[in-house]
């Protein structure tokens, strides 16, 4: 992963804008400062590793409502809230919806300095997961319907001929399948072809 990593600050006060700007920037990370919900949104999520320093409550829309939209649009990303006003049952809350961290100013610098790389160490792996499983998904769709059929049921385990009687087909042609699948899915072997599978919740269909 060789994007440059981005931590977004959305705060309404310009002033921990810019010192939150600058802290971050001080250990080597971009930094994008913002002073409200809407400005997160239309800018939206940059294409390398992200984490977002989130005010809790701001203008308009909350830093709560905006973590809310994002997981209803899946939208993945670390989210580190900030507030000036100790909550528990608001940071219970952003905690159990996956936010990295809950920092009540004033907070030391090191603990956000220590979430942030958390969130984008987090963020790294999910790209990366995606881009894997995006690979995954165009090598499946060389598959030929047949041969997708084939390849759900050699991962449950299933003998070439239990494979030939379930789909009605003799047991030379299910090798011929069960070949061209591992070919061109480039699997190396059967545990390895299931967990290609299983990223691609074949076993859920």
């Amino acid at each position: 992963m060789t994007e440059t990593p981005t931590v977004i600050v959305v705060d309404d006060d310009p002033l921990i804008r810019e010192a939150l700007g600058g802290l971050i920037r001080s250990v080597g990370v971009h930094a994008k400062t913002l002073a409200s919900v809407s400005e997160f949104l239309d800018e939206g999520r940059p294409d390398g590793p992200t984490c977002l320093v989130l005010d809790v409550r701001l203008p308009g829309r909350s830093g709560l409502d905006l973590q809310r939209e994002l997981t209803t649009s899946n939208i993945k990303i670390p989210i580190i809230f900030i507030t000036a006003h100790a909550d528990i049952p608001m940071s219970v809350q952003a905690m159990k919806e996956g936010a990295i961290e809950f920092l009540t100013k004033p907070f030391r610098d090191q603990d956000l300095l220590d979430a942030i790389q958390l969130g984008l160490a987090r963020d790294r792996a999910w790209l990366e997961n995606e881009k894997a499983i995006a690979v995954l998904r165009a090598r499946f769709e060389t598959l030929t319907s047949r041969e997708r059929e084939v390849m759900a049921i050699v991962v449950t385990g299933r003998l070439n001929k239990q494979i030939a009687a379930d789909i009605g087909v003799s047991e030379i042609t299910v090798k011929v399948h069960r070949g061209n699948v591992m070919r061109k899915m480039r699997a190396s072997s059967l545990p390895a072809l299931a967990r290609m599978a299983d990223k691609l919740n074949l076993a859920r269909q």
